[in-house]
């Protein structure tokens, strides 16, 4: 095998480039360093922006909210969007805003600085997802009203809409998402189109009050945003824990 022959083998192995590679090499664990070769790669991400994911320990936010075969499949995979729920983090990591975590910033400073750092917030969404509108404003029965932020998602081909809630999650908060999620669900989108998903992104949330509000095939999401890095010593623990309760539940 000639020289070329070689350099064209390897080229269609390896498909990023060295500093990609060194980043990479800084991963111990074999599936979590596939998960970012295989993102990077499908999304073309830079340097800058595949150490940021990995900062943001972005595998293991992905893995905590799926279970155990489709922990398996973002090794072999990556993200993969086929429902709504994949769209999902938690948390949403927001340090790139600069906001610091105090009592003083309000819900309109934070979308404002979502707005600022758009091209950021993108990417930390995840795949697939365009910028639509802010303050998107509708009126019903003669009342109006305005969503915080909406985007459209091309790959499950729906809109998103995401409500910012500076504080505790609340379920008066949940049902205001849902309203919302109706009213574009039946005079927004068109036939062919999924139906609309909600998130809303809050500061603290408690996930049985998300439980008992939701219906189980609803379509709308609470999400935590914090507005520093994980520690990813503790999410690796908590993936370890979720992990082993999967194994021991599937257990005879």
């Amino acid at each position: 095998m000639d020289l070329s022959t070689v350099m064209r083998t390897l080229s269609r192995r390896f498909t990023l480039g060295w500093s990609h590679y060194v980043e990479l090499l800084t991963l111990d664990d074999t599936a979590e360093r596939r998960f970012y070769e295989i993102e990077a790669a499908a999304n073309q991400w830079t340097v800058r922006e595949l150490q940021r994911q990995i900062a943001s320990s972005l595998y293991q936010r992905l893995a905590l909210s799926r279970d155990k075969d489709e922990i398996r499949r973002l090794a072999a995979e990556g993200q993969v969007v086929e429902k709504a729920a994949d769209l999902i983090k938690n948390p949403l990591v927001l340090e790139f805003l600069d906001l610091k975590d105090h009592p003083h910033y309000s819900e309109e400073d934070l979308e404002s600085a979502i707005i600022d750092q758009l091209e950021t917030f993108l990417l930390e969404l995840g795949k697939g997802f365009l910028f639509e509108a802010r303050q998107k404003r509708f009126t019903f029965d003669n009342d109006h009203f305005r969503v915080d932020l909406v985007f459209y998602n091309r790959l499950l081909r729906c809109y998103v809409l995401i409500d910012l809630k500076r504080d505790k999650l609340t379920h008066q908060d949940l049902g205001q998402m849902q309203m919302y999620v109706n009213y574009f669900d039946r005079h927004v989108k068109l036939p062919e189109e999924l139906p609309t998903v909600g998130i809303v992104l809050c500061h603290r949330k408690n996930d049985a009050l998300v439980e008992l509000t939701l219906p189980q095939d609803a379509n709308i999401f609470a999400s935590k945003y914090q507005l520093y890095l994980p520690s990813k010593e503790e999410l690796k623990a908590r993936l370890e824990q979720i992990t082993h309760d999967l194994e021991e539940g599937a257990q005879p």
